[in-house]
C-alpha cells in the first residue's frame, strides 16, 4: 500500500507542505511527498486526446507523475487559496485527472483521499474543491483538515501600508509585520493534530483494505 502525497502550493517549504506532510506523518504504510512548485502543468485543453487509453497527451511534467498516481491506494492534496479558490497550479493538476475517467477507467476510482487546504484567512474554500474533485473522480474523501498561512503581503515588502492587502485587511490599520503577528502553523497545534489525525484514519483505512483482500 502506498500514499502520495501532494502539495500544489507554488511556494515550496512553506504552509501547505508542511501540513501536507503532517498528514503523511502518522502514516505507517509507504508514503512519498511531492511538490508541484517549480514544475510545469498545464491545464486540460479538451483534445479528448486521453479518451482511448486513459493517458494525457499534453507534454508537460504530469506526464512523470501519472505512473506515481496510477501506482497509489491513496492521496493527500493539499493547495493554498488565492481570491477563495483553489490555486491555478492545484487546479491544474486535478484538471488533468480528467485522462482517468474515460471507459469506466480504474486509474483512481475507489481510491482514498485526504483534502488539505491553507489560506490566508482560512483554507475552507480550497478543501471543498478538492472535494469536488475527488468526487467527479470517484475517490472517498476520508477527511479534511485547513489552518490559516502567511499571504504572500506579509512578504511582498508593502504589506503595512497597503490598504488592499491581506495584512490592512484582515487584521486593521497600523498593523506591524513582527513574528507575534505573522501566521505560523506552530501557533496552531490543534490543526496540526487534526492533520496527524486524519494520517491515522487514513492509514487504518488502508489497513482495512489490505485485510479484506
Amino acid at each position: 500500500m502506498k500514499v502520495l502525497g501532494i502539495s500544489g502550493s507554488p511556494r515550496k517549504g512553506n504552509n501547505t507542505d508542511r501540513l501536507v506532510k503532517e498528514v503523511l506523518s502518522t502514516i505507517t504504510v509507504e508514503t512519498e511527498f511531492i511538490s508541484l512548485a517549480g514544475k510545469k502543468i498545464d491545464p486540460c485543453i479538451a483534445c479528448l486526446g486521453c479518451v482511448e487509453d486513459n493517458i494525457c497527451k499534453v507534454k508537460d511534467d504530469m506526464q512523470r507523475l501519472r505512473q506515481k498516481i496510477v501506482d497509489a491506494d491513496a492521496y493527500v492534496i493539499g493547495a493554498a487559496n488565492y481570491y477563495s479558490v483553489i490555486n491555478g497550479l492545484s487546479h491544474c493538476f486535478l484538471e488533468r485527472f480528467y485522462q482517468f475517467r474515460h471507459k469506466e477507467g480504474k486509474g483512481v476510482c475507489g481510491k482514498l483521499g485526504v483534502a488539505v487546504g491553507v489560506g490566508g484567512r482560512n483554507g475552507d474554500p480550497v478543501v471543498e474543491n478538492i472535494k469536488t474533485f475527488f468526487q467527479y473522480n470517484q475517490i472517498d474523501c476520508v477527511g479534511a483538515v485547513t489552518a490559516q498561512g502567511v499571504a504572500s503581503c506579509f512578504t511582498c515588502g508593502y504589506g503595512e501600508t497597503c490598504k488592499v492587502g491581506a495584512v490592512y485587511t484582515f487584521f486593521g490599520p497600523g498593523t506591524k509585520i513582527n513574528e507575534e503577528t505573522t501566521p505560523s502553523l506552530d501557533k496552531q497545534p490543534e490543526k496540526l493534530e487534526e492533520a496527524r489525525e486524519l494520517g491515522r484514519q487514513l492509514d487504518a483505512r488502508l489497513k482495512g483494505f489490505a485485510a479484506a483482500t
